[in-house]
């Protein structure tokens, strides 16, 4: 599950990054600009994805697997609009935690 995890968050910081900076860092090019590096990103993405996938679904239910990628997702996501979008954490964070927090609570209990 750790290597699962750690491959999750990986792909996760290159997903953000493919999917966010380009509203910070290429807001003045072409949309095309953007789509191109955007790609370019997330093709490394999914290079990280399909294997955590493929380790995870070994020793989790594809329900669980899910919950775990939402998780990671919005984690990494927070650091991201903190740290290089430079917005602020709001309750709206604390909030979607406290939910995912719940669905993992049910997807994993025995």
């Amino acid at each position: 599950m750790l290597r699962t995890l750690g491959l999750l968050t990986l792909s996760n910081i290159f997903m953000t990054f493919a999917w966010y900076a380009h509203l910070r860092d290429l807001r003045d090019r072409p949309l095309w600009v953007a789509i191109g590096v955007s790609w370019a990103i997330a093709f490394f993405e999914y290079c990280i994805q399909v294997p955590a996938n493929r380790i995870g679904h070994a020793s989790m239910s594809l329900g669980q697997l899910k919950v775990l990628q939402e998780i990671v997702t919005l984690s990494v996501f927070a650091v991201f609009a903190v740290a290089y979008m430079g917005e602020r954490l709001t309750w709206n964070y604390a909030a979607a935690a406290v939910c995912m927090a719940g669905a993992a609570f049910f997807m994993f209990r025995s």
